[in-house]
């Protein structure tokens, strides 16, 4: 069993129904990755398997019917590595995430032991060296050298054996294989020499060479994975931030109970200082909340009676009474961390080639290995100089940093968006949101402040009481915004609405029901037109009230309009600059809505939107998209309500206003947890930030081996240069993917 693997095998943990995720230990380089996603694709009823090296995690769709346990962990046993899964059911996501970080603290300790026993027992060998420097010669016994150098290359060093032979009996190559090669030849040519030649096989061993190769090795592998730890730290930040306890008010006595017991509707009672555990609505009391771990808003968020809050965000300074509307992993954070989670162990395209790659790596560096052997001899060297440049080739060559690269630099980048409220489902949309040239804006909600309020109401035919209460009858079933502002006005002016019959929603137009035996239509001309209502005695006021830039809808009773109403959605504050910051990126910025044209292009004008469209139908807005793609545009789609989910599903990139519905974030490949447009261009960066970080790692890794390679084969490295580059490498890559984590969003 490799290093700190846990001996457990516990219940997998199903993400969603036919999706398993669990933990692969052993693995050091993309050629393993590619060995397990082998092995698990084959298993019977595994319909895709996803490894991520960083993660060291895999990520199976699966017919749960056909599939057991026990099948994927043979598989991935049979590939050479264990398989690790977490008790998911019978675990609470707090104590699970606690065992999970203990883990890999008992792993780091056991590698750091390791690590410094092997150099214990490499320092003597290394000593003369380090003596000659100073003018001073000593040596060991080489039967001494024999002695320690066996500690370290049977002992410490046989997990590279295990490694290596895994990767064997599955005809194929990993870092295990190369390491084992390369120290199995230095130390085997030494063992020989002192077994033959006894005391006098002094002055040509490589002991040294060898025990330093595994130490500097397991150096490495203890130093990269501390730093890959920490590339998904953000993941870890988000799943502490849920308390694990939780004060419930239970006939008015307050219980303290697990928080996964808690259910919606009841009644949590949250004290100053203390974290909220439940997405709920406050009932009572009044705080300020701060939300800035969750939605990367670091204002505090003022909370009264009817406020929303999110579980995780701190309570600052008041005392709060919360019902609970979403608890455990239905609420705001625990989406949160299953969306990061999730997209993280996806698979960038451009990994995909590095796997092929990999796969051909290890078999072509044992053949440079052999043939820089030859040559050298060839060429009338000694053995030992054509060994050592071998073996200097074998050591070198490792595809660690290749492996590395681009999981390393994913993790920290989806990692660094979710602290800034960005979340994106899957890579693709990462790789995507970098070259959008096109983003096209919902308006009401998305552009607009989303809570719309009637301004103006003037009646056709009948009073002004008749109007409101008509419009607010049928719109009192509606989920629309303008719709709520209808019937919050109505309630403002003393109206009651009354009860309709065969109410029915007409998406992108309106609405229509039946009070008192007769039709009542409010929606837009477009209804009207479309349901055969003339509208000439309406034209006049619908053409000032929209010149003034006022939405406006129409109200019929029967086959003729009897008043229209005014509403005023105005612009969120952040709007423009969020349209400035895309301009300035080179990006075209266009709005669909479905108020009139006039309205449309008001809004337009005050933003500076390059186009806009008024009086557009949710199917339209999809045509419009595949227009726009049609043409060569890369498209998203920002938008936050049911009509906009068309549009969000036929763009590249699809991204869903945080504060929208739960249809519009299920279409859309990136939720903006906070309702701020500026998080457009944000998203964008980050993706080019991250790609950029991708490009960096695969060419550090590439320009390692491209130039390591040849000057091995030159004999310009010793064995120990070439084992201290090869560390070197995977550090590097994986220290520059860190940077991402200091990525912020532009102020």
């Amino acid at each position: 069993m490799a290093d700190g693997v846990a001996e457990s095998r516990r219940a997998p943990t199903r993400d969603d129904a036919g999706d398993v995720s669990f933990r692969v230990v052993g693995m050091t380089c993309a050629s393993c990755v590619s060995r397990v996603e082998r092995a698990l694709a084959g298993v019977a009823g595994v319909e895709s398997a996803l490894v991520n090296l960083a993660l060291e995690q895999a990520t199976l769709r699966l017919d749960p019917r056909l599939v057991q346990r026990a099948a994927l962990v043979e598989a991935v046993e049979r590939a050479g590595y264990d398989a690790e899964f977490d008790r998911g059911a019978e675990l609470e996501p707090a104590e699970a995430e606690r065992q999970r970080e203990a883990q890999a603290l008992r792993e780091s300790r056991q590698q750091l032991l390791m690590l410094l026993g092997s150099a214990l027992f490499s320092l003597p060998l290394l000593l003369p060296m380090l003596l000659m420097a100073f003018g001073v010669h000593w040596h060991l016994s080489p039967w001494s050298e024999l002695a320690l150098a066996s500690v370290v290359q049977l002992g410490f060093g046989a997990r590279f054996y295990r490694g290596a032979w895994a990767a064997l009996r599955n005809l194929s190559g990993n870092m295990d294989l190369l390491v084992s090669l390369g120290t199995s030849a230095a130390y085997g040519y030494s063992a020989t020499l002192v077994l033959t030649h006894g005391s006098a096989a002094g002055g040509k061993l490589y002991f040294e060479a060898s025990a330093l190769l595994v130490t500097l090795v397991r150096f490495g592998k203890w130093l990269e994975h501390r730093a890959t730890r920490a590339t998904s730290a953000a993941l870890r930040e988000l799943t502490k931030l849920r308390p694990e306890r939780a004060i419930v008010l239970d006939n008015g006595r307050e219980v303290e109970m697990n928080v996964e017991r808690v259910k919606p509707l009841d009644r949590v009672v949250v004290r100053p200082g203390e974290r909220i555990p439940v997405d709920g609505q406050v009932l009572a009391g009044e705080s300020d909340t701060d939300e800035s771990l969750v939605t990367g808003e670091s204002l505090p968020v003022t909370k009264r009676p009817g406020s929303t809050v999110i579980a995780g965000s701190l309570n600052r300074r008041g005392w709060l009474e919360v019902s609970a509307t979403r608890v455990g992993k239905d609420s705001t954070l625990g989406r949160i961390v299953a969306l990061v989670s999730s997209a993280q162990a996806g698979k960038a395209p451009v990994q995909r080639l590095v796997d092929r790659v990999s796969a051909i790596f290890v078999p072509v560096v044992v053949t440079i290995a052999l043939g820089t052997l030859v040559v050298w001899l060839a060429l009338a060297a000694s053995f030992e100089t054509a060994l050592a440049a071998a073996v200097s080739v074998l050591v070198i060559a490792c595809p660690c940093a290749l492996g590395l690269a681009t999981p390393t630099a994913i993790v920290a980048g989806m990692g660094s968006a979710a602290r800034a409220g960005i979340l994106f489902k899957d890579i693709e949309a990462l790789e995507l949101a970098c070259r959008l040239d096109c983003v096209v804006f919902d308006k009401t909600g998305t552009l607009t402040e989303g809570h719309p309020r009637v301004t103006e109401h003037h009646a056709l035919d009948g009073d002004e009481n008749s109007l409101l209460l008509a419009a607010a009858s049928v719109e009192q079933r509606s989920e629309h915004p303008l719709g709520r502002a209808v019937v919050e006005h109505a309630a403002l002016s003393g109206t009651k609405p009354r009860p309709v019959e065969k109410f029915m929603s007409h998406t992108g137009l309106g609405v229509s029901a039946e009070l008192d035996g007769q039709r009542v239509v409010v929606g837009s001309r477009g209804l009207l037109k479309q349901l055969g209502i003339q509208i000439d005695n309406a034209r006049r006021e619908l053409e000032r009230l929209e010149a003034a830039g006022a939405t406006t809808m129409l109200v019929a009773r029967g086959d003729r309009p009897i008043g229209v109403i005014a509403v005023s959605d105005p612009p969120r504050p952040e709007a423009r600059e969020a349209i400035v910051r895309l301009v300035r990126l080179g990006v075209r910025t266009v709005m669909l809505s479905g108020d009139a044209p006039r309205v449309a292009e008001a809004i337009a004008r005050e933003l500076g939107l390059d186009e806009a469209l008024g009086s557009v139908r949710p199917e339209q807005k999809a045509e419009r998209v595949a227009a726009l793609r049609a043409a060569g545009h890369t498209v998203a789609v920002v938008g936050d309500g049911i009509n906009d989910a068309p549009a969000l599903a036929a763009a590249q990139v699809g991204i869903a206003m945080g504060s929208g519905t739960d249809v519009a974030m299920a279409a859309a490949a990136v939720t903006l947890v906070r309702p701020d447009p500026r998080l457009v261009s944000d998203a964008m960066n980050v993706s080019r930030a991250t790609r950029s970080r991708i490009r960096q790692n695969l060419f550090w890794a590439l320009v390692y081996n491209c130039l390591g390679i040849p000057a091995a084969a030159l004999g310009l490295l010793t064995p120990v240069i070439a084992g201290a580059a090869m560390a070197t490498s995977s550090i590097s890559v994986v220290s520059n993917s860190l940077w991402l984590r200091r990525w912020k969003p532009q102020k």
